[in-house]
């Protein structure tokens, strides 16, 4: 694709109006446009029959419309989870998952391709960062299932391949423009950001006034711990981290989420419950408990199914309201990273 030309589905409604403005045309035309672009999710200037055919054809010679395009696609044998391959438009690809709830149906997202955090657990950084994506292929992974299913999206959580945080802007442009009226007009509570910690960003977020849920990749509940398995940590340990999820709470009056992926024989013992609980002690949290998937290359071993109970008995004993997540897609690779490593190795 042209690199003069841009894509509208990287621009929000106040630089889609301005590109009407220089066009001469009237600015509501644009909330048009981006309704065509963002809630009907058309590919073609063509179809956006509310606009003037000569309208069309100038938008047609100065921008673009994104295509998701569907590499590969498996459905677990519960059929409550399908994970995407996308490939994109210079051939790089990222993997997206669909999954049904009792609540509505959820789609988890990429923000990058690969990820340079190289979190232990996690296969998305095991070949490193290749780039950021843009809002519009963030955008794409959600209209592509959806089209795809013929099912609604009701909930997204940015919790793919890629540390969102680390491509701050393109989140938070996807972000404006799902919420809102021309958009899938998905209810900002309806959206978790997920970040290993990266606290200014986490900061920032703080100060959009969004209702979102902040998911918090902890994972060990003592800094020399975590620095292995988050090694962000070095950066930003665990005295700059709580204080700031702790902010985030009190500023936006929303839940923070701990997630606390447990490896057999590393972070799972009684002593690391007891630790997490004095750590989190009187914030406005609750923690999600992962039996860790098994990733070969970094020899995660999942912690047994006694070992969880017995740890999330001891948060709750200690007042943290804790869950253990409910395992979706394990027979199709459904973890970040996972699928494309193996497409990518074929």
């Amino acid at each position: 694709m042209s690199s003069t030309k841009v894509n509208l589905k990287d621009l929000t409604l106040p630089q889609l109006e301005n590109i009407f403005v220089d066009l001469g045309v009237e600015k509501y035309r644009a909330k048009q446009a981006a309704e065509w672009i963002f809630k009907k999710g058309v590919f073609s200037f063509d179809e956006m029959t509310n606009l003037s055919k000569n309208l069309r054809e100038k938008l047609a010679g100065l921008s673009w419309l994104s295509r998701p395009e569907i590499h590969t696609k498996e459905i677990s044998q519960q059929e409550d989870t399908i994970k995407y391959l996308f490939r994109l438009h210079d051939g790089e690809t990222v993997e997206s998952v669909f999954m049904k709830h009792d609540y509505g149906n959820a789609v988890c997202v990429s923000t990058q391709v690969g990820c340079r955090m190289n979190c232990r657990f996690c296969a998305s950084g095991l070949n490193g960062l290749s780039r950021n994506l843009s809002p519009g292929e963030i955008y794409d992974q959600v209209l592509g299932i959806q089209q795809d299913t013929g099912q609604r999206v009701s909930h997204v959580v940015l919790m793919g391949s890629g540390e969102p945080l680390d491509n701050y802007h393109a989140t938070l442009v996807f972000i404006t423009n799902i919420i809102a009226e021309y958009g899938l007009n998905i209810s900002a509570r309806h959206i978790t950001l997920s970040t290993c910690g990266i606290v200014p960003a986490i900061r920032d977020l703080a100060e959009e006034n969004l209702a979102l849920t902040l998911a918090v990749s902890l994972h060990a509940p003592e800094d020399s711990l975590r620095d292995i398995l988050v090694p962000i940590n070095k950066k930003y340990p665990l005295n700059q981290l709580i204080p700031t999820c702790a902010y985030y709470a009190e500023k936006t009056d929303r839940r923070v989420t701990f997630e606390y992926a447990l490896i057999d024989g590393v972070n799972d013992r009684e002593e690391h419950a007891q630790q997490l609980a004095h750590l989190l002690e009187g914030m406005l949290c609750h923690v999600n408990l992962i039996p860790a998937n098994p990733v070969a290359e970094r020899g995660v071993v999942p912690a047994r199914r006694s070992q969880v109970s017995l740890f999330k008995d001891i948060l709750e004993r200690q007042g943290i309201a804790t869950t253990v997540r409910r395992k979706l897609g394990a027979d199709i690779n459904a973890a970040c990273g996972q699928l494309r490593r193996r497409i990518l190795s074929t």
